[in-house]
């Protein structure tokens, strides 16, 4: 399959000559792939008396809508479009599907179905040829870059967005600030929003964030923040800040208890250091676990929930590990971030994603379960490092900053944590990004 990659992505991009008109029609063009989209599962669905059958591996898939990936809603040409889905199957699976359409807006139709991912695990990878078309490459054959990792060194704009819903009450919001360390140079290019800020420290974990007060005058107004980002790739480093040893202190939903330390036991049992029980458990966690983003209760961090449902996403893979890490006396710690497309040089991000750190032998080694889990070519590589190919907004659980939410501690933090007349509420965030060549800035 081959097509024209004029990919036109639903957020706008950073640094662009567009004008607002062009945005607003760009907009609403996405917006019509994705009622198209949505139509045609609803349709479906119908017909098959509630579920969207699809055929895959000579078997038929009873599959529910989960989410239509508007970040990466694409028209590909004249009366050619692209669309990314996820649906669930009734076992719980996650399917994600690439659908093309062709027609006009109003009269789409879909002119081929493929099933992507897995679990988040890729059969196949989207790679761009030099005449600008692309093509598949199979999972098995593609370049760690086209597996989502850039190593030694990256540079990218990269805005933040936060679109503040209907406040009725005097709010409150606390956005997280990612600062520069020895991996990650951060430039503030620009703050746009309708009130003035602070910058709260936090002392448990050293992270800064930023609070604002708002009221229903800014009702519906948008939060805004652009910088530039010099990435290294990271890899194990000596501790530079606090006693690793807090780190073997429960949090709220990293709680210590007899599952987690029986578990944690029988998965060491034999292996000689931290660092070879530590890899014992990030294999045992990748075996267990399954990145399956459906139900209740996934995408809180919660350890008890990973492990009584052996499910979830990239916080409940890492807090299950930092568990059973801490179970037998191994420092463990979480950080959340962005991770920035690497087969692509601008548009949209599927929001946050998180890893962890262990602690043994005077360094703090950076892991990524849930990529490791994906992508089994690269679980060696995740165990250790990092790749360039990201921001580091915050790391730490239980978060205290004063003034702190009404609600206590933040669990973690990547998208805001939004306050009206004291009762959490939700801003709709947007992650795009550009990235820049060194030759070029």
């Amino acid at each position: 399959m081959r097509f024209l990659p004029k990919l036109i992505f639903i957020i706008l991009f950073v640094g662009c000559n567009s004008n607002n008109k062009d945005k607003n029609s760009l907009v609403d063009f996405t917006a019509e792939i994705q009622l198209g989209i949505e139509n045609h599962i609803e349709k479906q669905s119908l017909i098959g008396h509630g579920f969207f059958k699809l055929e895959f591996e000579e078997k038929e898939l009873n599959l529910k809508l989960v989410k239509v990936h508007t970040e990466y809603l694409a028209n590909l040409g004249p009366q050619e479009h692209f669309a990314c889905v996820d649906l669930a199957s009734t076992n719980g699976f996650v399917y994600d599907v690439d659908f093309f359409l062709s027609g006009n807006p109003g009269e789409m139709i879909v002119t081929e179905t493929t099933v992507h991912k897995i679990n988040g695990q890729p059969l196949y990878l989207w790679e761009q040829n030099s005449d600008k078309t692309w093509h598949r490459v199979p999972a098995e054959n593609a370049s760690p870059e086209l597996l989502g990792v850039i190593k030694e060194k990256d540079r990218f704009e990269f805005t933040y967005r936060a679109t503040l819903p209907e406040m009725n009450k005097t709010s409150r919001i606390w956005i997280p600030v990612p600062v520069s360390d020895e991996f990650q140079e951060i430039e503030l290019k620009s703050f746009k929003s309708p009130v003035a800020y602070e910058i709260l420290d936090e002392n448990n974990h050293g992270n800064k964030v930023y609070f604002m007060e708002l009221n229903s005058e800014n009702s519906g107004q948008i939060i805004e923040i652009n910088y530039l980002v010099n990435r290294l790739e990271k890899g194990v480093y000596e501790n530079k800040f606090g006693d690793p040893l807090d780190y073997l202190r429960p949090n709220r939903l990293v709680p210590t208890n007899e599952d987690f330390n029986k578990i944690a036991k029988k998965v060491v049992d034999g292996k000689l250091g931290s660092l070879a029980q530590a890899r014992a458990l990030y294999d045992h966690t990748i075996d267990r676990m399954k990145y399956i983003k459906t139900g209740d209760g996934w995408g809180k961090g919660d350890a008890v929930y990973a492990c009584d449902l052996k499910t979830g996403n990239c916080t409940d893979f890492h807090s299950y590990f930092i568990a059973l890490a801490r179970s037998v006396d191994i420092p463990a710690r979480f950080a959340i971030g962005a991770s920035i497309t690497s087969s692509r040089n601008e548009g949209g991000i599927d929001g946050y994603h998180c890893w962890a750190e262990f602690y043994t032998n005077g360094k703090w080694w950076p892991i990524d379960i849930s990529e490791g889990d994906k992508c089994s070519a690269l679980s060696t590589y995740y165990f250790g490092h990092n790749p360039a190919n990201r921001i580091e907004f915050s790391h730490g659980r239980d978060l205290v900053v004063e003034p702190g939410p009404e609600s206590g501690p933040i669990n973690f933090l990547a998208y805001p944590v939004l306050e009206i007349g004291g009762v959490l509420a939700k801003a709709k965030v947007e992650f795009t990004f550009n990235r820049i060549p060194f030759t070029s800035y």
